[in-house]
């Protein structure tokens, strides 16, 4: 358990994302946390790098609406702060804690005393010296494992098994064989990430390939996608990942047509404009609908059939089906309107309490 939400056990994939406030101020990274929360962030991670963030934690751990983890580097002394802040989790880099193993009975201690779950975090970026020598100065994903394997050895040795382990790296391929590894190699909960992905597109890109790729055989136990964007960004693309896979339900889907010469309706503009009126509807939540958008009479009417509103476009004018039936014929400068009205109605009355 990260304070409330279960991890690993078949659990749901949660979704993590990281503050990018300073630590501490206060009242900015608990105002972020509160917006993240509501884009659907289900663990927050905070940065510790200096005393200050250590000591404004139990102020947020107070205050913030979902499990905060402490994120700590360098300095030991921090992991203990942490723990007495009461937050939902540790995540600790081996690669980069000074005499880590040395503290590690304390550390143990401490955390059992107050249930704190632990993340060995390990990055390509940050290897143990020693391992990345012995594999030729490259983060391998044997690498990347060994270095896990090693960690995780050194909390069992002392009877703590409370732990979730990640093994990042920026490339996809390196990523997808490192977990594949390590999840032949020890049964705990498993933390995806492709770390320093990169901006919106490519980074998006990457991590969907990536956690498609280990979901699907069943790895992966909660999961960060690191974007160099805000936040909010990365909780959405990953939420959608999910929803794509069929490990989140879908507020809504839009099935919408790429567009060609075929087209009989301005598809791209009428997707955004009912991708933004569903968006802004906050009841909409949990409801499933699928609105099909299609711009011509090759594959429009089959998907609008489909769906549970469609538009279908063809020589000057639209088809509306609500549960595959036709149930309205219009101008094709009406069909905006006319859509909208009918997700409405349909909404209405899904939303209904006697439904």
């Amino acid at each position: 358990m990260v304070g409330n939400v279960p991890v690993g056990g078949g659990a749901d994939v949660s979704v993590q994302t990281m503050t990018t406030t300073r630590t501490w101020d206060v009242d900015a990274t608990v105002e972020q946390i509160r917006e993240l929360t509501i884009a659907g962030c289900d663990i927050i991670r905070i940065a510790c790098p200096t005393g200050k963030d250590a000591d404004a934690v139990p102020l947020i751990v107070e205050q913030s609406p979902i499990p905060v983890i402490t994120d700590i580097h360098f300095q030991p002394s921090y992991i203990f702060k942490s723990i007495e802040a009461g937050v939902a989790g540790v995540r600790v880099n081996p690669g980069n804690i000074r005499r880590l193993n040395d503290q590690l009975p304390e550390i143990v201690a401490a955390a059992k005393s107050n249930s704190v779950p632990m993340r060995i975090g390990v990055n390509a970026g940050s290897l143990d010296p020693q391992i990345l020598a012995k594999h030729g100065n490259i983060p391998t994903s044997e690498a990347l494992v060994e270095a896990a394997l090693k960690e995780a050895a050194e909390f069992e040795k002392l009877n703590f098994f409370d732990f979730a382990i990640s093994v990042k790296h920026h490339d996809p391929k390196t990523t997808i064989k490192a977990y594949e590894l390590l999840s032949e190699k020890i049964d705990c909960p498993l933390h995806l990430g492709v770390t320093e992905a990169g901006p919106k597109l490519q980074g998006s890109i990457k991590s969907a390939v990536t956690f498609g790729i280990l979901l699907e055989q069943g790895i992966g136990d909660t999961i960060r996608v690191s974007l160099s964007d805000e936040p909010a960004e990365e909780v959405r693309v990953g939420l959608e990942i999910l929803r794509s896979l069929g490990l989140r339900q879908r507020d809504f889907e839009i099935i919408s047509c790429p567009t060609c010469g075929r087209k009989e309706a301005d598809v791209i503009e009428l997707a955004k404009l009912v991708e933004t009126t569903l968006a802004e509807r906050p009841d909409i939540k949990g409801s499933g609908i699928k609105v099909a958008v299609m711009g011509c009479i090759v594959n429009g009417p089959g998907e609008a059939r489909e769906a549970d509103i469609g538009v279908a476009g063809g020589a000057g004018k639209g088809q509306i089906f609500k549960k595959g039936e036709v149930v309205e014929t219009v101008a094709s400068s009406e069909i905006a309107p006319a859509l909208l009205r009918h997700i409405d109605e349909l909404l209405t009355a899904y939303l209904s309490p006697n439904r």
